[in-house]
């Protein structure tokens, strides 16, 4: 039996890299795009370099295939521009002129290899798989990462059986091809789910678009979408490839999908049902192999039954669903994500969070939920004056929990364990900086070294455990 290596993009589009090719000629950058597809490679072809920032902007490739030579803008400042979009990028220059002195400067500012006009298709083709490799190691890398890092998963931190339940229908869902809906309110992390179900699947090397359907513009809905031909509507000046086929082969972010009006929601369906776009003003349709995550903060089930959101669009989106519970029903977490705020725009300054503060933090509802905890944190950084974490730091609204008459029992239960927890992270994160030297730990931390031995014995932390445990990463909501 002949091995076909030379497989359709549809069947090869979940296992390869999305390429965006740029070449000051149109032919050539379609007859590339066109080899690179043959080959298995999801490819698209631009000759304006602002097209193909605005492609890796959208997370829509993972591979860009640059000429040097470009109208406007060198190689060397595509690639510094490339590169500060998305540092893993993959940047292949390519030159007419070659000279290995041309070659080393493009390395170092960056890019991943230098190849010389005309291209030879098949040292590209092994050039792009080797793009792959290291992209997947780069991956197993993380996965190995996480393993250590405990309570962090995927950006994502919460020790709460509330957040494990996510975490465990995360790994459940991404390695399915299954339409997504995530339910939650706003700043609970919706987005770094669909994330995490993206980059845990079959499609991880492949584009990831999301797409905040409450900020489109209604009457350019569709065509940022589904896309348009030049000469369309006023201002169409040249033909525009949508978010749709932006996302071929990977996945599409629905995010605030119930904002959509009942005109687009047919239309969506209908691209869901067919797996094709007709980008406007195009008699054409373009066929597009997308995975479909939606995520909502209102009750759909209520929007369909009151004839605000299609019925079978409902049922065509919530095939599997993904519940992100409100930081008050899991406040247990509050610590945890308190310190990793903490570590996030104060490092290395060891800020220590009273207990009053804590008490605030537990008791408080958490209307923005994790972001909101985040901003709580950045604002009391950047006022606070000292090393302490003071309830005068924290909003008016939070503050007016510490003169409540009406602590819960929760909270009280909650405050004791938390601040432990606080003191704990607080040891290993000082010992991380000081290299282990206990004597300056000490210093660090206020406290004789008798007292750090205690306190070490106590939170069950032995000294080489404690001298060589890395500190743990910080995360977003």
């Amino acid at each position: 039996m002949l091995a076909v290596e030379e497989r359709p993009v549809a069947e090869a589009a979940r296992k390869n890299l999305s390429v965006c090719v740029l070449d000051e000629q149109s032919n050539q950058a379609e007859l590339t795009s066109a080899r690179l597809q043959k080959f298995g490679f999801p490819a698209t072809g631009t000759t304006h370099p602002e097209d193909a920032l605005q492609t890796v902007r959208a997370g829509a490739c993972r591979v860009v295939v640059a000429d040097v030579k470009m109208p406007g803008m060198d190689g060397l400042a595509f690639l510094e521009k490339v590169l500060k979009c998305d540092p893993g990028m993959f940047v292949v220059l390519v030159s007419g002129y070659y000279s290995v002195d041309a070659a080393i400067e493009a390395i170092k500012h960056g890019a991943y290899d230098f190849l010389c006009k005309p291209v030879d298709t098949d040292e590209l083709k092994l050039l792009l798989k080797r793009c792959f490799h290291v992209a997947r190691l780069e991956r197993e890398y993380r996965e190995i990462q996480q393993q250590f890092q405990g309570d962090t998963f995927e950006g994502m931190l919460g020790t709460s059986p509330s957040m494990q339940t996510v975490f465990s229908s995360i790994r459940k869902v991404a390695v399915t091809e299954a339409p997504v809906l995530i339910l939650g309110e706003s700043g609970t992390g919706k987005e770094l789910v669909a994330r995490a179900i993206h980059f845990r699947g079959p499609f991880a090397e492949l584009p990831f678009v999301a797409v905040d359907c409450g900020s489109l513009v209604p009457t350019l809905m569709e065509s940022e979408l589904f896309g348009h031909e030049k000469g369309a509507f006023t201002g169409a000046l040249k033909t525009k490839a949508g978010l749709f086929q932006s996302a071929n082969g990977g996945t599409i972010f629905l995010d605030e999908i119930g904002e959509l009006p009942l005109e687009m929601q047919a239309k969506l369906l209908r691209v869901l049902q067919e797996k094709e776009v007709r980008p406007v003003g195009s008699n054409d349709k373009v066929p597009v192999d997308v995975r479909i995550i939606a995520a909502t903060n209102r009750d759909l089930d209520a929007a369909y039954r009151g004839g605000t959101f299609r019925k079978d669009l409902y049922f065509r989106l919530n095939v599997v669903t993904v519940h992100l519970p409100s930081l008050r029903e899991h406040r247990s977490d509050i610590p945890l994500l308190t310190h990793a705020f903490l570590e996030r725009y104060a490092a290395g300054k060891n800020i220590q969070v009273t207990p009053a503060v804590m008490k605030c933090l537990l008791q408080y509802d958490w209307p923005g939920n994790v972001r909101e905890l985040e901003n709580c944190v950045a604002r009391a950084v950047a006022l606070g004056m000292d090393s302490t974490m003071d309830v005068a730091d924290l909003p008016p609204a939070i503050q007016a929990t510490h003169d409540s008459s009406t602590i819960t029992a929760e909270a009280n239960a909650l405050s004791t364990a938390a601040l432990s927890e606080m003191e704990r992270m607080t040891i290993l994160r000082v010992f991380e900086q000081v290299g282990g030297d206990k004597a300056l730990a000490g210093k660090l931390l206020g406290i004789s070294r008798a007292t750090l031995y205690r306190k070490l014995k106590l939170y069950g932390i032995p000294l080489k455990s404690a001298e060589k445990q890395p500190e743990r990463e910080s995360v977003t909501h």
